[in-house]
């Protein structure tokens, strides 16, 4: 079973969110001509970014006299839901979503502000290795968001696979060091410095308890949290032979549609708000695909079914590009 004997190997297959499925192979695209115009900017998006900054800002501010039982409720309940969407946000916007491929650089740069509730920079280093997750999805050694075989020989048991859940953030953190360590970019090195730049001010401002606040957002939201499922539920094989799922549930509604996880991967340039257009432009494509219901139950059945695990992945030897972004 693939929870506890290793990745699956795929060998020298093409990567593809329907590489590892016997369903339709075809873009709708071609069918669609429609869906071509759904690739445009959401107009919306940098609006709804910066009312969730300015909302963590205020909270930074409001919990600075709490008790620390209760800051570390509203950084789970509250912080944690709002920072996880800021996530998604990025990685919207690392698919130019806020202002256009045209004007690259004002995504990069939205995106570092995106960051700034998160309290470590995360924005320019998500950009440079999601590349090579939609480039080379399941490639062995390229895809950091395949666990590694430590983590699936350590993780096996419910205990630990809820351990693992919880330490999603470290783990998502570490990994790329690991499995495929690039340079450090001049985007980078912008992202620690202004984040660093905002953290001092947040601490002189308002003190520890501000500063405890964010990072326990980001820590506790992408941990062991019900929005945390979408990590599992994307491209975990809850079912052989599928390895790309998506969730039409009510929890899109805060994390920028990304449960539309294989119209996603079919159309990457589509931002969320417009993902879920594709399905009703070509549904033929989609309803009949496996899909979840609830990222909850998706956490449940990966921590107690023993055919889950780390280990439940796709993995696949993929041909080097010659141009790496």
């Amino acid at each position: 079973m693939p929870g506890n004997t290793g990745p699956v190997l795929v060998g020298h297959s093409k990567p593809g969110a329907r590489s590892a499925s016997k369903t339709c192979t075809h873009s709708p695209r071609a069918k669609y001509p429609a869906i071509k115009a759904l690739m445009r900017p959401d107009p919306h998006l940098k609006w709804t970014v910066l009312g969730m900054v300015l909302v963590q800002l205020l909270a930074c501010w409001l919990v600075r006299g709490l008790a620390w039982r209760w800051l570390l409720f509203w950084a789970y309940a509250f912080g944690g839901c709002v920072n996880h969407s800021l996530t998604l946000a990025i990685h919207d916007i690392s698919h130019n979503a806020a202002f256009g491929t045209a004007r690259a650089s004002h995504n990069r740069w939205f995106a570092i502000f995106a960051n700034l509730p998160m309290g470590v920079p995360y924005a320019a280093s998500f950009k440079k290795y999601h590349v090579d997750h939609h480039r080379y999805l399941g490639g062995d050694g390229l895809d950091v968001d395949v666990p590694t075989r430590l983590e699936g020989w350590l993780f096996c048991t419910p205990a630990r696979k809820l351990l693992w859940l919880a330490l999603q953030p470290f783990f998502y953190s570490l990994r790329p060091l690991c499995v495929n360590p690039k340079a450090v970019t001049r985007m980078e090195v912008l992202n620690a410095l202004v984040q660093l730049a905002a953290d001092a001010t947040i601490f002189a401002l308002g003190g520890v308890k501000p500063m405890v606040y964010l990072l326990a957002s980001s820590l506790l939201g992408l941990g062991l949290h019900p929005i945390s499922g979408h990590f599992v539920a994307e491209h975990y094989m809850f079912l052989k032979g599928h390895e790309t799922y998506s969730y039409y549930g009510p929890l899109n509604w805060i994390t920028f549609n990304v449960g539309y996880h294989m119209e996603h991967h079919d159309f990457p340039s589509i931002p969320g708000c417009n993902l879920p257009l594709v399905r009703k432009i070509a549904p033929e494509y989609y309803d009949h695909l496996p899909q979840h219901h609830s990222w909850v139950k998706v956490l449940w059945d990966f921590v107690f079914e023993d055919s889950l695990g780390p280990y439940a992945r796709v993995k696949r030897v993929c041909k080097l590009a010659e141009d790496r972004l």
